[in-house]
């Protein structure tokens, strides 16, 4: 999926790719901590900017000490307090906080935390990258995007529904459960995750969430942004969305 963000919002593409692949937390950290020592190591940069809280978060962080090599963390001192959340990103979380050197808190509650776990030099209050973006791309996926009329929805008419989390998609009666309440639910347009596709085929909901579901393939930056905004509801696990 992510070919299609880089085109659409003109990123250039990535000088090196780690093709680390799925696997388990333990394995995908390891690969990939592997893989960008290896391009740390040719490249010697002055400072590796990771973000958020995904494996490749913490792999690179830990690739960087190791090397002696400075942090800089985006979307630094987030924490859930929610036991339900998968374990594996308030770790990554914490731990990439507590190995960097210069922290990009989004609210001022994630200040607050860093300062409880007595984390206060290098904290900076910057703000949320992901509200930028939405602001510098909103106009431009307006005049851009035509997913409204290639999908036949009009504004406020419809509900857009994303699941993707693994702690809904791989476990069969959460699944389930979220299928019964989409089909209960009018004029729903799900855009539909590979990976969340994948377990709905596996758990034999697939069909029946397609007799009752606007089901399309994920869609590009600009158009995600257009249905949200015209949604009269967002319903989600995503924090991006």
């Amino acid at each position: 999926m992510n070919k299609i963000f880089f085109d659409e919002l003109g990123i250039p593409g990535p000088d090196y790719h780690l093709g680390a692949g799925s696997g388990s937390h333990g394995y995908q950290t390891g690969e990939m901590l592997k893989r960008i020592e290896e391009v740390l190591m040719k490249e010697k940069p002055d400072l590796v900017l990771v973000f958020g809280d995904t494996n490749t978060t913490l792999a690179g962080a830990l690739a960087a000490i190791k090397l002696h090599i400075k942090v800089g963390h985006i979307e630094a001192g987030l924490r859930s307090f929610d036991k339900r959340m998968p374990e594996e990103i308030e770790i990554n979380r914490a731990l990439t906080d507590h190995c960097s050197d210069i922290l990009f808190c989004p609210t001022a509650t994630s200040v607050e935390n860093l300062k409880r776990e007595g984390v206060t030099n290098g904290v900076y209050l910057t703000g949320d990258v992901m509200v930028d973006a939405l602001r510098n791309n909103i106009e431009i996926a307006e005049k851009k995007s035509k997913i409204l009329d290639e999908l036949d929805l009009k504004p406020e008419e419809y509900y857009l529904a994303t699941v993707h989390r693994a702690e809904n998609t791989d476990d069969f009666s959460r699944l389930r459960s979220i299928v019964d309440a989409f089909c209960e639910i009018v004029h729903i347009v799900f855009p539909c995750h590979p990976r969340t596709e994948k377990m709905l085929k596996k758990f034999d909901l697939w069909d029946r969430l397609q007799k009752s579901v606007k089901v399309i393939k994920p869609v590009g930056y600009l158009d995600m942004l257009v249905l949200e905004k015209n949604a009269r509801k967002n319903l989600t696990d995503s924090g991006g969305v």
